[in-house]
């Protein structure tokens, strides 16, 4: 059984990651707070990412870093501490956990790595300038370790469009928002968690054995239409 590491797995596409896995993975969990699910297969570590140290594992076959934001202002009302702060818990969480687990990953057998990033890494979308920008940076990761470790480890990025979690609550908080980023993606839907969680398995899997530094949008059309 693979042992997987989920830095964020208690919310959002993280727990949605989770519950795909949990069933054939041995899945460890790393978060501020624990997630709802009891199963055997799941060890949980409370754990600030940007805080604390990170615990220290015996063996992992694959590492999911989960942890994002939603910082959407103006630039003119955007802070050079609003940049730091998003880059922080987007990149650096990122960096930190790689290399926290890379010689534990070296030693696995056709380990895999995968982070998020956004659809608005492509599009251009107005209040996105502090979001974008780190997720840019997860991007520019993703292609510089794709060569870097190769052949032994492959890594990728999934960059989705506006999902159903509690971190994307505010845009789509009434009826009228649901319908107006409904209707704004040419295949008329947004994001369910679950989608995501099942091109997180896919790219963990074997069956993804050749796909290393490439970024994944799932955008519901809206990068890939320019209609």
């Amino acid at each position: 059984m693979k042992t997987i590491v989920i830095v964020g797995g208690s919310k959002g596409i993280g727990n949605a990651i989770l519950n795909s896995l949990v069933n054939t993975h041995k899945i460890i969990n790393i978060s501020r707070t624990s997630p709802e699910l009891s199963h055997p297969n799941l060890v949980h570590y409370n754990c600030d990412i940007l805080k604390d140290e990170l615990p220290n594992i015996e063996s992992l076959d694959g590492l999911v870093y989960c942890p994002g934001s939603i910082n959407l202002k103006p630039i003119s009302r955007l802070s050079l501490d609003d940049f730091k702060d998003d880059f922080e818990i987007n990149v650096l969480g990122a960096v930190k956990s790689i290399q926290k687990y890379l010689d534990l990953l070296k030693k696995a057998e056709k380990p895999s790595i995968i982070l998020f990033s956004t659809v608005a890494a492509k599009l251009g979308m107005p209040f996105h300038a502090s979001i974008a920008t780190a997720k840019s940076g997860i991007e520019g990761l993703v292609k510089s370790l794709g060569a870097e470790l190769a052949p032994t480890i492959r890594i990728n990025a999934i960059a989705p469009t506006v999902t159903d979690t509690e971190l994307a609550s505010k845009l789509l908080r009434n009826d009228k928002m649901i319908e107006n980023i409904t209707e704004r993606h040419p295949l008329k839907k947004f994001l369910n968690p679950n989608e995501v969680a099942a091109m997180a398995e896919f790219l963990l899997s074997d069956k993804a054995a050749s796909i290393s530094g490439q970024t994944f949008e799932m955008d519901c059309g809206i990068v890939t239409f320019k209609i």
